[in-house]
């Protein structure tokens, strides 16, 4: 999948603010913060990024376009503008690179639909996932052979080391009640999901992105009227696939 792509919002682009980035040291700047390739981007390209902690899980999601040699900007949640512009800010230093929030005077990345398979983080969820849960390397807004990034060993380790053993995936809400991202669920099988994203389909029916456990279900476990939560259908189809 290309890396070069609009970035959902949960809801449409009422939602989504937008932080810029501008300096000559913006491209450097960002390319040590953010997963993805941001540096190589030319005038007028995108990509989504993962903004993460030392710890590898995602604090933000954002959609990057790179507006001139010079300036950059990111769409994400506007719940999350301020808080993210406050801690790059902290990153700085010396870097000839000013970070603001610009939302209400820059062009928002247009919402696609939840069966695209792009996840989003919200305050709800910040930091509750590893890039890999949120299948950021699959969505190419991660790369493993720039530099450094905050982050970068903790995702590298899990990209070359193993099978992540958690992953995004989408599913069906038929309950009636509803699920905001953050809450839990529970598949038919039995597997604890954390909700991502929300979004409704043709019928009116929720139609969600979750994390659970990838591939077989472990033995043991729990039937889901037993272990509690609402149960939801699926998975469903994904228009990638996620790896073996």
């Amino acid at each position: 999948m290309s890396a070069t792509t609009d970035m959902p919002a949960q809801g449409n682009a009422d939602d989504c603010g937008v932080l810029a980035v501008r300096g000559p040291d913006s491209a450097k700047f960002l390319q040590g913060q953010l997963s993805a390739d941001t540096e190589s981007l030319l005038p007028g390209a995108n990509t989504l990024a993962g903004l993460h902690n030392p710890q590898g899980r995602v604090i933000a999601v954002l959609a990057v376009t790179r507006v001139s040699g010079e300036e950059f900007h990111a769409t994400l949640p506007r719940e999350l503008v301020d808080p993210v512009v406050l801690r790059l800010r902290k990153f700085v230093l010396r870097a000839k690179a000013r970070i603001e929030n610009v939302t209400g005077n820059a062009t928002v990345s247009n919402p696609g639909g939840v069966r695209e398979g792009i996840p989003q983080v919200y305050a709800a969820t910040s930091e509750q996932f590893v890039a890999q849960m949120l299948n950021l390397d699959v969505l190419g807004a991660i790369s493993f052979t720039k530099g450094c990034y905050t982050g970068q060993e903790v995702i590298a380790r899990a990209h070359y080391r193993g099978r992540v053993k958690r992953r995004m995936q989408r599913w069906l809400n038929t309950s009636g009640r509803e699920l905001k991202p953050g809450d839990a669920a529970r598949s038919r099988d039995g597997r604890p999901l954390t909700v991502v994203r929300v979004a409704r389909d043709e019928r009116g029916q929720q139609e969600l992105l979750a994390v659970g456990t990838f591939g077989p279900l472990a033995e043991g476990a729990t039937e889901p009227d037993a272990a509690g939560g609402i149960v939801v259908d699926g998975p469903l189809p994904l228009p990638y696939s996620l790896p073996d």
